[in-house]
């Protein structure tokens, strides 16, 4: 089999059309949110612009084709994310909610699940949102530890033909959807009799059941509406379980690696972008000096580093979520790689280029701490690094008959 690395003229239109749309409409948005201090008049600046991605198919685009959408492989959907990330990384991880709140809706729903629970999804219109409520104020590393360990609070209790939810979530974008009645589908984490498993509440049965704790005000991501909430009785049918009982560890878990995958492309998007800002400083500034910056090796050397960090963790993006799509054995290890190395790359590379600017670049009304503040973020979510993501590094090296070379395709 040949492998390019040349985009298809397929690609290269995905990539023209999510540049423009987000030239027109996400650059405007990220102006406005920097503008507005409340968190959750930040957030709802997002939803006629959301409504416009919607229309024009964006959405349609990250449903994957055999459950009716126009979902490609994992490049082109790294093609998007980047496209877009560089404007606003807070509209897209709004925008992609239901890749993973619907994640294990595609491993383990029934057919009636899937067309349901899929279909506001596919509608063209109106600005739907799903969340996936795992995370939880107290923490959710150690979510699956078996007693006498807490593990997950958020329960589901058995009454007739319903599952009645309480517990509290947080850190999901819209986990109270645009109004505070929650979004059209949000996959619940909780424990139920058996363990933990996976219960799917629609719109209907949020509505007048959640309480808003808080809207999070954060440092970077900060169009996101990030939400603390409690869900008080809410009455859940029993058919809307997702497997079996008990079954929720492990849909929970492959849920969230093309999620953590696609951070390595966002980490991408944060690098391009402050690169751009210092490498134009670089060309211009003199400081004092006799010619431009650019001209000192120590100031070519971080460039010359960051560039091609840059290009290591797109590349290795594409691998990951193109195998996680893919379904291909090596998709966790990849994911996780991208994830981790990704991120931490992503806050190593900015904080240098920021030494190449010096004090300017500390100033919040220069670009590159906006930048800063983003990928600070992306160690920590979608599975922190040192809570979640390494520990399942560790698990993987640990299975037993674990080949170093599998996922290269190498061994």
């Amino acid at each position: 089999m040949t492998v390019s690395f040349h985009l298809s003229p397929e690609q290269e239109q995905l990539k023209l059309g999510a540049r423009q749309f987000a030239g027109e409409h996400l650059r405007p948005l990220a102006a406005e949110v920097r503008k507005e201090h409340d968190p959750l008049s930040r957030a709802l600046l997002a939803r006629p612009v959301f409504e416009k991605a919607v229309a024009a198919g964006f959405l349609k685009g990250l449903i994957p084709a055999p459950f009716g959408g126009a979902g490609g492989g994992g490049v082109e959907a790294c093609i998007l994310i980047e496209e877009w990330a560089c404007y606003s990384p807070d509209f897209v991880i709004s925008l992609a909610g239901p890749l993973i709140a619907l994640a294990p809706v595609y491993e383990a729903g029934t057919p009636e699940q899937i067309q349901r629970f899929v279909a506001p999804f596919l509608a063209g219109h109106g600005a739907p949102v799903a969340a996936m409520a795992f995370s939880e104020p107290e923490g959710t590393a150690n979510f699956a530890a078996p007693p006498p360990a807490e593990g997950l609070r958020t329960t589901a209790v058995p009454d007739g033909d319903w599952w009645v939810v309480n517990g509290r979530k947080a850190w999901a974008s819209h986990l109270a959807g645009w109004d505070g009645n929650g979004p059209d589908v949000m996959t619940i984490v909780c424990r139920t009799p058996d363990g933990v498993s996976l219960i799917v509440a629609e719109r209907e049965h949020l509505a007048g059941h959640i309480e808003v704790e808080e809207h999070y005000d954060l440092a970077g991501l900060r169009g996101c509406l990030t939400s603390r909430i409690r869900l008080r009785d809410v009455r859940v049918p029993r058919s809307n379980m997702l497997g079996a009982e008990g079954q929720g560890v492990q849909l929970t878990y492959n849920a969230f690696w093309a999620s953590g995958a696609s951070i390595a492309i966002f980490a991408v998007a944060a690098m391009r972008q402050a690169f751009d800002v210092a490498y134009r400083y670089a060309l211009t500034e003199k400081r004092g000096g006799a010619v431009p910056i650019i001209e000192h090796q120590s100031v070519a050397d971080v460039l010359a580093d960051a560039k091609g960090r840059i290009e290591a963790v797109r590349l290795l993006a594409w691998r990951a979520l193109d195998a996680v799509i893919a379904q291909d054995p090596a998709g966790p290890e990849l994911a996780l790689h991208a994830k981790i190395f990704g991120s931490e790359t992503g806050v190593e590379v900015i904080s240098r280029l920021m030494n190449v600017v010096g004090v300017k670049a500390y100033d919040s009304n220069f670009p590159l701490m906006a930048y800063l503040s983003e990928a600070l973020a992306y160690p920590v979510i979608e599975g922190s690094n040192t809570g979640i993501r390494r520990r399942q590094l560790q698990d993987l090296f640990r299975t037993p008959g674990y080949n170093p070379l599998s996922a290269s395709g190498m061994a």
